[in-house]
């Protein structure tokens, strides 16, 4: 996943700024800020990775000869290990991995398996919660952030090795 934050937007902010030098020291509370370069610049296109574990359930719809469909659901939870690249308040650029947060998604997948073969469409859909994100190389500055997420993957693969779609009668 990747996550940038648009520029040159009101934005509400909370919290402390102190001995920064600049004129955004103060103390704010659900306060208007317009979001400039010279704030802030922030992004999570190094990776917000997601580290999880998934755990599925499968149901067989349809089996005839070589045709098979699958429908799964499933949910998953793991943490969050972002490179966070930003810059504020005129610091210079901190991008370092850091453990920022966890996750939790749900899953439901339907599966056409042909011999070998198959085409798989899933929806994905959670909340990512990041209270201890870095934004300087000082470890007192941080910021938090949380959202929802929805995602779709379409997937075309083949079974290789030694299993075996299972039959039924």
């Amino acid at each position: 996943m990747k996550y940038v934050i648009k520029g040159y937007q009101n934005v509400k902010i909370n919290g402390t700024i102190s001995n920064s030098g600049t004129d955004y020291d103060g103390n704010y509370s659900n306060s208007d800020l317009y979001l400039t370069p010279k704030f802030l610049l922030f992004e999570h296109t190094d990776g917000l990775n997601y580290f999880n574990v998934e755990l599925r359930r499968h149901h067989q719809l349809f089996q005839k000869n070589n045709l098979s469909i699958h429908v799964s659901e499933g949910a998953s939870g793991g943490i969050i290990v972002p490179r966070t690249n930003t810059t504020l308040l005129g610091n210079p650029r901190y991008d370092q991995f850091h453990l920022a947060g966890y996750g939790l998604a749900a899953i439901a997948a339907i599966n056409l398996t042909y011999k070998r073969f198959f085409l798989q469409t899933e929806i994905k859909g959670g909340f990512i919660d990041l209270p201890s994100i870095r934004t300087t190389m000082f470890t007192e500055d941080k910021a938090q952030q949380n959202f929802w997420f929805f995602q779709s993957n379409i997937v075309l693969g083949a079974l290789i090795g030694p299993f075996k779609c299972a039959k039924t009668n």
